[in-house]
């Protein structure tokens, strides 16, 4: 539980800066390109209140032990997003407080055997419940970043750059599809070997910005990372 614990005081960290950042964006901003290819910031933000209110489904789900998917299908997500991502920017905003309180609410009083149960992420592989918390973190890491907006892979917390570098490499040691035989963070005890190719050797913020395509050096001449993210290495199908 006290993993539990502390991913949710990160969560909730990370969610008031987001809205932080939501507040001081006017409708013409919302309207204006994110760093995503054919979303504006509004596609972004109304994205995040979808995603908050998914991950909630899957906390019922754990909870209940009904199956709750995160949503009803992929083309009922897509659609949601692009209907909403119009909506002024008050609209938007207050949905996403919403959401979040109503997330936060859920994880609160969680039993703590439901933290074990075993869910499905939108893609099919099944995961612990304790694991959303994980993945709403990645969300709101991730796309604060993609509202281009002054929130940059420099001001990710450590802790979650942390776990999601090691993370995504343990992944990418299993997928390959990286042309680089060891990958090292120089300031933090995350270095994983993946195979035949150079090292890659930085300070983990610029690891992490590269692998996730969003921020870091961009004439190392380092490879080309794969899609990000990539499911998780601890919770795959045998």
């Amino acid at each position: 539980m006290e993993d539990v614990r502390t991913t949710l005081a990160e969560i909730d960290q990370a969610s008031e800066r987001l809205m932080e950042t939501a507040e001081k964006l006017t409708d013409q901003d919302l309207s204006a390109p994110s760093r995503l290819p054919g979303w504006s910031r509004g596609h972004v933000l109304a994205h995040l209140v979808r995603n908050t209110d998914s991950c909630w489904n899957l906390l019922e789900w754990a909870r209940t032990g009904a199956e709750h998917p995160q949503y009803p299908s992929n083309e009922s997500r897509d659609a949601g997003i692009e209907a909403n991502s119009g909506r002024p920017g008050d609209e938007l905003r207050a949905e996403l407080r919403i959401a979040v309180e109503r997330f936060a609410l859920q994880a609160a009083t969680m039993p703590e055997v439901a933290w074990q149960s075993m869910i499905k992420a939108r893609a099919g592989w099944a995961h612990p419940a304790w694991f959303v918390l994980n993945r709403r973190w990645r969300e709101i890491q991730a796309h604060h970043i993609d509202l281009d907006f002054g929130y940059v892979y420099t001001d990710w917390p450590l802790a979650y750059v942390r776990w999601e570098l090691a993370e995504t490499l343990d992944a990418i040691r299993l997928d390959g599809g990286l042309a680089a035989g060891r990958v090292r963070a120089t300031d933090l005890d995350v270095d994983v070997r993946l195979g035949d190719g150079p090292e890659v050797s930085a300070p983990a913020h610029e690891l992490l910005g590269w692998l996730t395509a969003r921020g870091g050096p961009s004439s190392a001449g380092w490879p080309t990372p794969p899609p990000w993210p990539p499911p998780s290495a601890g919770w795959r199908p045998a």
